[in-house]
């Protein structure tokens, strides 16, 4: 049996991703879960098994191409009695096409004279004459119907739009599997519905999917960039001397659309602390080996995840986020922290979820495991996701202090610096102190200047003095 194999929802708002690489070609034997090909996305990297043991018959895509959920990227031979997945998206090759369109053709018909049949009792009951209440509902139907093929069809400039795949041979192909209403109900709300996924049998859409698109794309619609400097035109470097250009990675694009975003929205304020680390780096060596037996590494950052997470429990301003359209907080009661990775392709945030329920041990071996993978390319997209708060740590590298970007939808990041030695004044004599450098970085239209700088002072606080978190 001929199978295809189509690009499943790999994660919440990924609609589609770049093939970096294809492990397959036709005529190949492939098993059940083995890789056919691997898959960038805004999120993360991930891999696309195979629904089933068999032989690839074609394969439809090469590297460097972009695909959208749903795509055909692959068919496949089923061996008779093979085990599927039942969860991959993937469907029977129907090769009369015409015959499905038909069908589909047939069951819009059905709706609309059922809509309509609704339609006309509810009208004859207000006005009592039956036959020109049908009359014209089925009248109005139509017209509505054929104008929203029409308008769908043709954007402003008048062109059809092909790759929407509403017109097929020159003629509007039939409507997705909606009822009148539905259609009616988003062409009222301005949503076009071949974008909506439908939850009902076969695909088909509610009126409740529509609700939940529009609402989608109220929330995710980006402000509009201030005053229009990004698209400032470049000169023409060539004149002084020889020039490269080199596409992004799609880590870098998302980077840099995500700063972007996040610093022309958010009012950042950046405040510095030092923390007296002496007693917490012979803390961290005497139980480092502890940490190491079960795989991990207790690091400053694995202590500073538990130290956060208690904070966000004591500051819960700094746990929220924050909605302009509707001027809410919105503030949350589990604590993720996410951790920045510097990888050879750049900076990535896995999350580790519910620090505050795991001990400092547990957090350092599965933060070791979770940078591991990240710097592999191998961070699962649900683990880059969900994060209340971010901590990004470059001391291994360097520097006395910087200022991160908030990574909204959050309001607070923690910068981390590389300790030093300083002479610090204790019990009337200078004592040579490990001192290091914090800088929290906040969204100042929820947290005001004081109450970031109790946060930072709270923080310095409990690495100085670590039994505070019990007391």
């Amino acid at each position: 049996m001929l199978r295809e194999v189509k690009i499943p929802e790999i994660s919440e708002n990924v609609d589609s991703g770049d093939v970096t690489k294809v492990f397959v070609k036709a005529g190949d034997t492939v098993s059940k879960d083995q890789p056919l090909l691997e898959l960038e996305t805004d999120k993360a990297v991930v891999e696309l098994p195979s629904p089933a043991s068999g032989k690839v018959t074609e394969i439809l895509v090469k590297g460097g191409e972009k695909v959208n959920v749903g795509q055909v990227v692959a068919k496949i031979e089923v061996v008779e009695g093979a085990e599927e997945d039942e969860t991959t998206t993937e469907s029977q090759v129907d090769e009369s096409s015409d015959d499905g369109d038909r069908e589909e053709v047939s069951d819009s018909s059905k709706d609309i004279e059922s809509e309509n049949e609704e339609l006309h009792f509810s009208e004859a009951d207000s006005s009592g004459n039956e036959h020109d209440s049908e009359k014209t509902t089925i009248e109005d139907e139509d017209k509505a119907t054929a104008q929203y093929v029409a308008d769908s069809a043709k954007p402003s400039g008048g062109e059809p739009r092909k790759s929407q795949g509403l017109i097929r041979n020159g003629r509007p192909r039939p409507l997705p599997p909606a009822s009148p209403t539905v259609r009616r109900l988003a062409r009222e709300i301005g949503v076009d519905i071949n974008e909506v996924r439908g939850s009902g049998p076969r695909a088909r859409i509610t009126k409740e999917d529509v609700k939940a698109h529009a609402k989608g794309i109220l929330l995710t619609k980006p402000v509009p960039e201030a005053a229009g400097f990004a698209h400032k035109p470049l000169p023409e470097f060539h004149k002084w001397g020889n020039v490269r250009r080199e596409k992004m990675s799609k880590i870098r694009q998302i980077t840099a659309d995500s700063l972007s975003y996040a610093w022309t929205t958010i009012p950042h304020v950046t405040q510095h602390d030092k923390a007296d680390v002496t007693q917490l780096e012979e803390f961290r060596k005497k139980y480092g080996k502890l940490a190491e037996k079960q795989g991990g590494k207790l690091t400053v950052t694995a202590i500073l995840m538990k130290v956060i997470a208690e904070g966000l429990k004591k500051f819960p301003q700094f746990n929220s986020s924050i909605d302009m359209r509707s001027y809410e907080i919105i503030y949350k009661d589990y604590y993720n922290v996410g951790v920045a990775v510097d990888t050879p392709l750049g900076l990535i945030v896995p999350v580790i979820r519910g620090v505050d329920k795991k001990s400092m041990i547990d957090i350092a071996v599965e933060m070791t495991e979770l940078a591991s993978r990240t710097r592999d390319r191998k961070v699962k997209p649900e683990e880059l996701e969900g994060g209340n708060f971010t901590i990004s740590n470059l001391g291994g590298i360097g520097g006395t202090s910087f200022t991160p970007i908030v990574y909204a939808p959050q309001v607070a990041i923690l910068g981390v610096s590389r300790t030093q030695v300083e002479p610090v004044w204790k019990d009337g004599t200078w004592e040579p102190r490990m001192m290091l450098p914090l800088s929290l970085s906040y969204d100042h239209r929820i947290i005001d200047g004081a109450d970031a700088a109790r946060f930072a002072r709270w923080i310095a606080e409990v690495l100085e003095n670590p039994l505070t978190l019990f007391l």
